[in-house]
């Protein structure tokens, strides 16, 4: 951490009096484990303090007239599409960049509404929800028993207020012979590095749903002006000009995020099925180790705040809802027979990276066979589920990247410690997994990089004429690393040094998947500019990949 860092952090609220109680009664060096067994109840009560139902979640119901100001700041979200159910999602906040939203610790009934056209005159589903302010005042309503396979239109009402519209979709019947699927694949998303352009041209396409690949915020401290955004016409509040630590903090992060118009568009055009990477937390995190030398009692409570917020602020379910430190994220969707989403989280149960982190010649640490990108039990839920599968697409929305990814094209190369690279014992178990289950049409979709790549997924990556057994298509970043070029300063060393490396671009923007019953496509869409906004959107490449043939081709 750097001594500015620690400045910022020297000066401000911790984390509340409940947590830091039961994080003292943890004691030194005491792991994620022992957080949740020995001294379970602890920190069980510390949670419970501030879930509805105990304590003052009892207050009263807050009179919805005395909401002066509009409470739908944040937009609207639908996500998880099943056949017959979506999950719809609001947050109140008429002051979005404050701790409380702008609300009063009381209850507030919000009205919700779904129906089969845009003016609402032929509603389906209506009811009421409760929006909690122990859960930040967000609301998660599940709506069941509606059609399968088609659009639908939903909003809410606070009192006078009436949310914007947004537009979903429920899944395919479990057993339809669906013949097309198409998706958006998107990622890191950092505020300060550039405008979310490229999610204003993505609530213009026709997709599906939208896949997000985790970076959905950054920890990292925001200036008054923005970062790269550089505002002339707005000043941000001092508070978000220092790192994400506590509950609170991470609160108002996301306020800021969902504050911007273009990522509030997105979300209410389409589903989205979100996942998480590292900074939704603290970069580069493993498990229940941090990146900096903090006690792992102290990190653990700020996971716990960073995984609650997240939950509070994304179109989950739940069986999303997080306990204290722990959140079971991974989790699969099945759109007809065409495809079935194994949605991984690769960051909660890793090993500790290799070798400190960062690129690094390869040895017997990162290639201990013991070392795991997803703990055993997600591992195993991922292919035993590819056993019973009968879908034509196995697609396996994840972050970072899983194909080997060499450096340099000489003997002399290194390897990212924090991707698949750093885990290629886990990597084969997942690639055996998936030949011994008999899956044909592999795909990976990856985020984390903020760039556009299109892999080849080999059987023997040390062998460019090994059987190729799948396909991965990166996302690049909606404005993380600002502008980007079409050939980053590395392009050659890759290109080369990676002969399955087939697509390689270092713009900002998303990746645009179509699943069909012959073949799929893959259509990286770029914006030229991120600090400035309004830049229109390209396609800077297409490919394709035969059902049965594996491997990209150019369209």
């Amino acid at each position: 951490m750097t001594p500015a860092q620690l400045s910022r952090q020297s000066d401000r609220p911790g984390h509340s009096a409940e947590l830091r109680i039961a994080a003292q009664r943890l004691g030194p060096g005491v792991g994620r484990r022992r957080f949740l067994t020995v001294t379970g109840a602890a920190a069980a009560l510390a949670f419970a303090v501030n879930l509805p139902g105990a304590g003052t979640a009892a207050a009263a119901e807050l009179d919805t007239r005395k909401i002066t100001e509009d409470p739908f700041t944040l937009g609207v979200a639908s996500g998880d599409p099943l056949p017959t159910s979506v999950l719809l999602w609001t947050r109140l906040a008429p002051s979005p960049y404050e701790a409380d939203g702008g609300l009063p610790a009381e209850r507030v009934a919000v009205g919700w509404e779904i129906a089969r056209d845009e003016r609402f005159r032929r509603v389906v589903r209506r009811g009421s929800a409760t929006a909690h302010p122990e859960f930040g005042h967000s609301v998660h309503v599940e709506v069941d028993g509606l059609d399968s396979g088609r659009v639908f239109w939903y909003r809410f009402r606070a009192g006078s207020w009436t949310s914007p519209t947004g537009r979903t979709r429920t899944a395919p019947a479990r057993d339809a012979r669906n013949s097309s699927l198409t998706l958006a694949a998107v990622s890191c998303q950092a505020y300060h590095d550039g405008y979310f352009t490229a999610y204003r041209h993505l609530a213009d396409e026709d997709v599906d749903a939208v896949f997000h690949l985790g970076d959905y915020l950054y920890e990292y401290a925001v200036t008054a002006t923005g970062g790269a955004r550089a505002y002339t016409d707005l000043v941000l509040p001092d508070h978000f000009n220092r790192e994400t630590l506590t509950l609170e903090d991470y609160r108002m992060r996301y306020g800021l995020y969902k504050s911007d118009p273009d990522l509030r568009a997105a979300h209410a055009a389409h589903p989205f099925v979100v996942t998480w990477d590292d900074h939704e937390t603290e970069n580069n995190y493993a498990g229940d180790t941090p990146e900096n030398d903090v006690p792992p009692e102290e990190f653990l409570l700020r996971r716990a705040a960073a995984y609650r917020a997240y939950w509070e602020n994304q179109p989950l379910r739940t069986p999303q809802r997080p306990t204290g430190p722990d959140m079971r994220l991974y989790r699969r969707l099945h759109f007809g027979r065409l495809a079935q989403f194994d949605i991984l989280d690769t960051r909660q149960y890793r090993s500790d990276q290799a070798y400190g982190d960062g690129w690094q010649v390869p040895g017997p640490e990162s290639e201990d066979p013991s070392r795991t990108m997803t703990g055993a039990t997600q591992e195993r839920w991922l292919t035993d589920g590819w056993k019973t599968s009968d879908a034509r697409w196995n697609v396996v929305p994840q972050q970072v990247t899983f194909a080997q990814r060499r450096d340099v094209p000489t003997d002399a190369y290194k390897l990212s410690m924090d991707s698949w690279d750093g885990y290629p014992a886990s990597r084969q178990r997942v690639l055996d997994g998936a030949e011994a289950a008999g899956i044909e049409n592999l795909m990976i979709l990856t985020g984390d990089v903020h760039v556009g790549y299109g892999f080849d997924l080999k059987k023997d990556f040390d062998d460019p004429e090994s059987r190729t057994v799948g396909t991965e298509v990166v996302a690049t970043s909606i404005a993380s690393g600002k502008d980007g070029s079409e050939k980053p300063a590395n392009w050659d060393n890759l290109t080369r040094a990676n002969p399955h490396l087939k697509f390689y671009n270092g713009r900002r923007g998303y990746a645009v998947v179509t699943l069909g019953t012959d073949q799929a496509r893959a259509d990286f869409r770029t914006v030229s500019a991120v600090t400035t906004p309004g830049s229109p959107v390209s396609t800077a490449g297409s490919f394709v990949t035969e059902a049965g043939n594996p491997g990209l081709t150019p369209a």
